[in-house]
């Protein structure tokens, strides 16, 4: 018998808010994290805006001994995120002298890691040729599994500890692969989840792309305008979202709030063929995955209530609300709701999907719907569903079934459905 999986804590670290109280308010309010970066202006970056969080002081929080010394954007907001989440949870942070929690782990991603602390310290020390004054813990600091592994640290987690990446769909498929391993038995209790630091050497090659938006530099809170018709890229962003995912009765024998159940989830590839490239997603794949987290739920298309997509404010949200409509055999009539979080906290990468699912969740549990902002304009290819994309808070008591998705540069594709708990 597969376990149920039931979303116990969270924690956030965003551009319009840290913490869950702040960020619900920022989604309600439509409020923007997006700023003029005056370091993109002088790197003579044609994006110079950003979503980047406000900056974290490690004294308030309960990091041990000198963790704060090692500590870059990446970890720092991928620590903050999954500690908030785990004593959300109701769960006690353990002591110096406790014992590994055999029963609990982490998968917990990003896109790039520690991209500031390689450009601004290791390159140039080595080839200064002064290795040796680089210290003995910058290895922790960038290597990929950083995050899992500082996570690990601080929670004393003892089950599988492991640090994802596949682009844009990182934080999302943490969530699913944490899903799996407690549905599967093999561990009670996970924390997952996607951080990404703030840096111009993480974003510099997306702006050779000229994906970044590049017309709204005097307007940043207008730059990030995802199913709009004056899209022109997206808006980098930086933070972390963590989710604390136990079985059902874990959770249920320690008197556990439950935000939501997992009831479906799905991660494929399109191949990079049909369509699909390095760029650009095979849209059968899009729609297979969407199909098949649906499948895997148990859950007819009519029930989705709302959409939390991908959606960039690139050239591809056309094409995703289509792949929606599609995968999901309903006409604009019948349509979900469909909203993008990046449109008030620009497109944070390994860290995206994570922070869009404690949207999610957050929406679901509360029973509201954030707007969509800056898409007044509708793109023309999607004016047909005009009426399902929210642009003001909306209060929806009934919401109860979301579907979350990430797609991700190499083609890959990830889906969650969620539920209300408890299910009516």
């Amino acid at each position: 018998m597969k376990k149920r999986v039931v979303i116990t804590g969270m924690g956030v670290v965003s551009p319009n808010g840290t913490g869950l109280n702040q960020f619900e308010n920022a989604l309600k309010e439509g409020r923007s994290g997006i700023r003029f970066i005056p370091r993109l202006e002088a790197l003579n970056f044609s994006c110079r805006i950003g979503g980047v969080p406000e900056p974290l002081d490690p004294r308030d929080y309960d990091f041990s001994g000198d963790f704060d010394s090692c500590l870059n954007d990446n970890i720092g907001y991928a620590s903050v995120a999954a500690l908030s989440a785990w004593d959300d949870a109701g769960l006690g942070l353990p002591g110096d002298d406790a014992g590994a929690d055999w029963d609990s782990g982490t998968i917990f991603g990003c896109g790039i890691s520690g991209m500031e602390t390689i450009g601004n310290e290791v390159v140039p020390t080595i080839d200064a040729g002064k290795v040796r004054r680089l210290g003995s813990r910058v290895v922790e600091r960038v290597m990929g599994s950083g995050l899992s592994a500082h996570i690990a640290g601080l929670l004393g987690l003892g089950n599988q500890v492991t640090s994802n990446s596949s682009a844009c769909s990182t934080g999302t498929e943490a969530i699913i692969d944490a899903t799996w391993r407690i549905r599967n038995g093999l561990a009670r209790r996970m924390v997952a989840g996607g951080a990404e630091g703030s840096s111009p050497y993480t974003w510099g090659g997306f702006d050779s792309m000229r994906v970044l938006s590049r017309k709204f530099n005097d307007q940043p809170e207008k730059g990030s305008r995802p199913m709009s018709a004056t899209a022109c890229g997206f808006v980098p962003g930086a933070g972390a979202g963590a989710i604390v995912l136990e079985d059902l009765e874990t959770a249920l024998e320690r008197g556990a709030r439950i935000y939501a159940e997992v009831t479906g989830a799905m991660v494929n590839c399109g191949g990079q063929r049909g369509g699909g490239s390095m760029t650009a997603p095979n849209p059968e794949g899009v729609r297979r995955c969407i199909r098949g987290a649906l499948q895997d739920a148990g859950t007819a298309p009519g029930e989705i209530d709302l959409i939390s997509g991908h959606l960039t404010a690139t050239f591809a949200d056309p094409h995703e609300v289509l792949n929606w409509s599609a995968a999901l055999e309903l006409v604009p009539d019948r349509f979900p709701y469909i909203n993008s979080t990046k449109s008030m906290i620009g497109h944070c990468l390994g860290a995206a999907g994570a922070i869009e699912t404690v949207a999610a969740v957050l929406e679901l549990h509360k029973g509201f719907i954030h707007p969509s902002i800056n898409c007044e304009d509708i793109h023309p290819e999607i004016e047909a569903y005009t009426g399902r994309i929210p642009r003001e808070c909306k209060s929806r008591p009934e919401l109860n079934t979301v579907a979350k998705a990430s797609f991700g540069f190499g083609d890959v594709n990830s889906c969650l459905i969620l539920k209300k708990w408890p299910p009516e």
